[in-house]
């Protein structure tokens, strides 16, 4: 029996309705069938998330004491792989029926690539302001910078087996639930000097239905407290591609944490320098995301980008807070949680 070229994993905990049409979205590929296999990962879920997979996936293997977050399922489905290349797709994904060839075309083509990822498209599945914002967020900062990337996203993206296997997987022991690693591994993946490429034309859906909590949430706790741990322990020395954290974001960061400390001082006091101030801070950092607000307006309306920008506020305000924990807790944490070395991750070789 031929070998397929990609292995496609799914990894997916309590999401039937999502998986459903993440299902569908993949069988409607237009590679031959022939050429890739479907693994669903089923993280140990209540619900029928196994039995949607049932049927349409080629493999369905189960977390038997999950959840354990998608690192470890996505690290399952890659020893049972057998293709060439991974391709990873988050259960609330709907890839167009283009994305899979166009995976295939980039490895078939460039023997030297180790990875690829791209972007969701320009029409999230839930109309309201929340889902739009930031589903249309992560398309913006995906098409700002195409080519080269010194980062990975795991929602539609691929990696060549024999160098995942070789840099050991994802680390599901860091990131025990959907957190930050993906982005890790884009960094052990440019540190063992696999090229990476985004694509934004690699394209797929977001099905998830963003509120004000999980947004906050997600920002703050699964992604500024756990990045900070990332770069306090790797140091400044990744931060080099635009998708990172740039200096000029650092510094959005700041004014808004200062325009926050003047506007309570200005409150506290009454003292109208330090509200001056304030507004001008907060003048800096929307001046600074212009290019970002004219272009949601330009796809949403002048309203819509009128919303995003006490969001983008918040954004850098959580970044701060999350940055300043996670300085003043790195210590605790590394000790608490009993982190292995960087070097030292799950192992997937088969």
């Amino acid at each position: 029996m031929p070998l397929p070229f990609l292995s496609v994993v799914v990894p997916a905990y309590r999401c039937a309705p999502y998986l459903r049409q993440c299902l569908l979205g993949l069988s409607a590929s237009d590679l031959p069938r022939a050429d890739w296999e479907l693994i669903v990962v089923d993280d140990g879920s209540s619900d029928g998330t196994a039995d949607v997979a049932r049927g349409v996936a080629d493999q369905v293997l189960r977390v038997s004491d999950g959840p354990r977050g998608p690192a470890h399922a996505r690290n399952l489905g890659a020893r049972a792989a057998r293709g060439t290349v991974l391709v990873f797709i988050d259960a609330d994904v709907v890839v167009a029926p283009t994305t899979l060839r166009g995976f295939a075309t980039h490895f078939a083509d460039d023997p030297t690539l180790g990875a690829a990822f791209g972007a969701y498209d320009d029409a999230p599945f839930e109309p309201d302001f929340l889902s739009q914002y930031r589903n249309l967020l992560h398309r913006y900062v995906h098409t700002l910078h195409p080519g080269n990337a010194d980062t990975f996203w795991a929602g539609c993206g691929a990696v060549r087996r024999e160098t995942f296997l070789a840099i050991g997987g994802f680390d599901a022991a860091r990131y025990p639930r959907p957190q930050i690693e993906d982005i890790e591994l884009g960094y052990r993946l440019r540190e063992y000097g696999a090229r990476i490429l985004l694509d934004p034309d690699l394209q797929g859906k977001h099905l998830k239905r963003w509120t004000f909590g999980n947004m906050a949430r997600t920002d703050l706790r699964e992604r500024a407290i756990p990045w900070m741990h990332l770069i306090l322990r790797r140091g400044e020395a990744m931060q080099r591609g635009p998708l990172n954290l740039r200096v000029r974001e650092k510094l959005y960061t700041v004014f808004t944490a200062l325009s926050v400390a003047a506007g309570l001082g200005a409150l506290v006091l009454s003292n109208n320098a330090l509200a001056y101030i304030a507004a001008f801070c907060v003048v800096v950092v929307l001046l600074g995301n212009a290019a970002l607000l004219l272009w949601f307006g330009a796809r949403r309306g002048f309203f819509f980008a009128l919303g995003v920008a006490p969001l983008r506020l918040l954004y850098y305000a959580e970044s701060g807070l999350g940055a300043a924990w996670a300085i003043a807790t790195h210590q605790r944490h590394v000790g608490a949680v009993g982190l292995p070395p960087l070097a030292a991750h799950e192992q997937t070789a088969s």
